[in-house]
């Protein structure tokens, strides 16, 4: 005789293959007492699965949506499909910034029973994600650990190489993890220098935990420290200006890979923006070609002054206008050998 708990996984099972099924159906399959079937059907409406019946000797029991989550009862094959959907989801970054298939991920691969999770592995091993030209590759074993980590809050030792190709290692307390921009950031505090961090996590190359129960006490928006650090973090010059327009608005022209936003009122957007240079700034200023105010530091508003009085005197005398950057980025070499524009936080 099998558990109550067991059937009524069976039981759920039972609904869900087919549209309808009548009392005696499901006691015939079951091998149990109609009766049995009846009360069956009553606990798995206490637990939230929504079991419509018909009246009468002829009415039937069928599931219909219900109105929360119920515990989900895959088989094999199913299972499978769920956890291969929710990698490729997480690798791509489909479902925008947050972290669902990830999270959903790593409970689902948690209870897969050790068959399942071997295929799943077998699987890890032969899949090849084609990302685009400028996207990072990341194994989904990776993002797994960091998610656990996140999760976990446990101190971990992290092996990681920065965009100068320089490898450290250090003790870290995960936090969150970040979509953006087709990339996957780790937040996490540096225990050493007792800052907050982003990690590219197509850089790291290992994350091992200590055993360290670790408490966070006042942890940033990950959101916000990822766009600040993929905005001004690698450059040697930086330039906060002021555009007359909403933050949706502002965000169309300037992209949160570019920019640091932060509202000025309903009607004003204060960006932060990191460049090689005070004329590559300028440059890239102009070519917004919309009204803005350079707050700070004065060289690059005194850049963009001569821009745009270089463009004056050129047109004015009917001649070819200077070529302005291109919002994309420039690719004329800088000091620092990093292309306005391009993201290498994570240092």
């Amino acid at each position: 005789m099998i558990s109550a708990s067991a059937r009524l996984l069976r039981l759920v099972a039972l609904l869900a293959a087919r549209p309808s099924w009548t009392c005696g159906e499901l006691a015939d399959r079951m091998a149990v007492a109609e009766r049995t079937v009846r009360r069956d059907i009553a606990k798995l409406r206490e637990l939230g699965y929504a079991v419509e019946s018909d009246p009468g000797p002829w009415g039937g029991y069928r599931l219909r949506a219900g109105a929360r989550v119920p515990p989900l009862i895959l088989d094999d094959e199913e299972a499978l499909a769920v956890a291969v959907g929710m990698r490729e989801a997480a690798l791509s970054g489909a479902l925008g910034g947050n972290q669902a298939a990830l999270s959903a991920l790593l409970k689902l691969r948690q209870v897969l029973p050790r068959r399942i999770a071997e295929r799943m592995g077998e699987m890890d091993a032969t899949f090849v994600h084609t990302p685009r030209s400028d996207e990072p590759q990341i194994p989904a074993g990776l993002l797994l650990e960091l998610a656990t980590a996140c999760r976990r809050g446990e101190r971990a030792r992290l092996s990681y190489r920065d965009w100068e190709g320089r490898a450290t290692v250090r003790d870290v307390d995960p936090y969150r993890l970040v979509h953006a921009e087709r990339r996957w950031y780790f937040v996490a505090r540096d225990v050493t220098q007792a800052q907050w961090r982003t990690f590219r996590a197509d850089r790291v190359e290992r994350l091992q935990p200590t055993g360290q129960l670790v408490e966070l006490i006042d942890p940033p928006d990950p959101a916000l420290l990822v766009s600040r650090s993929v905005a001004t973090g690698p450059y040697p010059l930086h330039a906060t200006i002021r555009l007359p327009m909403p933050m949706d608005r502002a965000l169309r022209l300037i992209p949160s890979s570019v920019g640091a936003h932060r509202p000025d009122g309903p009607d004003a957007t204060i960006v932060d923006i990191g460049g090689p240079d005070a004329e590559g700034l300028a440059g890239y200023l102009l070519s917004l070609a919309t009204p803005l105010h350079v707050l700070s530091p004065e060289v690059v508003r005194q850049a963009l002054l001569r821009r745009i009085q270089e463009l004056f005197e050129h047109n004015a005398n009917g001649q070819l206008p200077i070529e302005a950057t291109p919002p994309g980025g420039t690719t004329r070499p800088s000091e620092t050998g990093i292309p306005f524009g391009q993201s290498l936080e994570g240092q």
